[in-house]
């Protein structure tokens, strides 16, 4: 590798992590301890009470984690995982969001991404919106 190629590779790895890029990290790590926390807590001591919520939950701290390494990490590659894991992100949020407004009955218990969110302050549902944005303005552009 020459230095001009170390160069490009050092850049395009830290510019995920600069500018909101900054904050988006701060804010999936909170999340990973708060879902990871939760679910391992939730599953450990009352699984049999709500087992989809809590797997749900378990599920949604592993893709905050991966979304938060593909961040740390950057390089065109990590950026394009964490855009497919926003979007997974953003489509559980959704899904899970309007079934528990449908069905209540399915969630005896909250899961992170119930109500969209609302018991974390609605961060799940406009966390995955904001990543995607900034990771869309991040990407680096073709070299002429």
């Amino acid at each position: 590798m020459t230095s001009g190629e170390a160069e490009v590779t050092s850049t395009a790895r830290t510019r995920l992590i600069s500018g909101p890029g900054v904050l988006l990290v701060w804010l999936y790590g909170v999340m990973v301890v708060g879902a990871v926390s939760r679910s391992v807590y939730q599953i450990a001591t009352e699984f049999d009470r709500a087992p989809l919520a809590y797997s749900l939950s378990a599920v949604a701290g592993v893709v905050y984690g991966f979304i938060t390494y593909s961040l740390v990490r950057g390089g065109e590659t990590a950026r394009r995982a964490a855009v497919v894991c926003c979007a997974a992100e953003l489509a559980g949020v959704l899904v899970v969001g309007t079934w528990t407004l449908v069905e209540p009955s399915a969630f005896p218990d909250a899961t992170v991404w119930s109500d969209f969110g609302m018991g974390y302050l609605f961060i799940p549902a406009l966390l995955p919106v904001s990543a995607l944005y900034w990771l869309r303005k991040s990407r680096r552009e073709p070299r002429v």
